[in-house]
């Protein structure tokens, strides 16, 4: 099992509530009734310009098929993507992904 940090930057500051309500109440949603595990989703606490979420996978070919099952639909290509620009900077997404230590509390 593994987990995918992931940090998006706004394209402005002022976009970031914005982005979060697109995120927990629309993305989000999507995403989990594709089957994504969503274990959480944050806000920076110093930098008002910088949104933090994590998925969860059992291993690379469930993230494969999740990816699929999400970002290959209809409803992502003609609804959510198009609406990302707007308010968040594609390229400077950074994703890591994170393997629990022995005593991490999430496994």
């Amino acid at each position: 099992m593994f987990y995918e940090f992931r940090q998006y930057k706004m394209v402005d500051e002022s976009k970031r509530e914005e982005w979060v309500r697109f995120m927990e109440e629309e993305i989000i949603p999507f995403q989990v009734s594709k089957g994504m595990v969503v274990l959480g989703s944050f806000v920076d606490e110093e930098d008002p310009s910088l949104y933090y979420w994590i998925r969860r996978f059992k291993d690379e070919k469930e993230r494969e098929q999740l990816y699929k099952a999400v970002y290959e639909s209809d409803e992502w290509k003609n609804n959510f993507s198009p609406r990302i620009p707007a308010l968040m900077d594609r390229s400077a997404i950074v994703v890591k992904r994170i393997i629990p230590t022995g005593r991490s509390v999430i496994q």
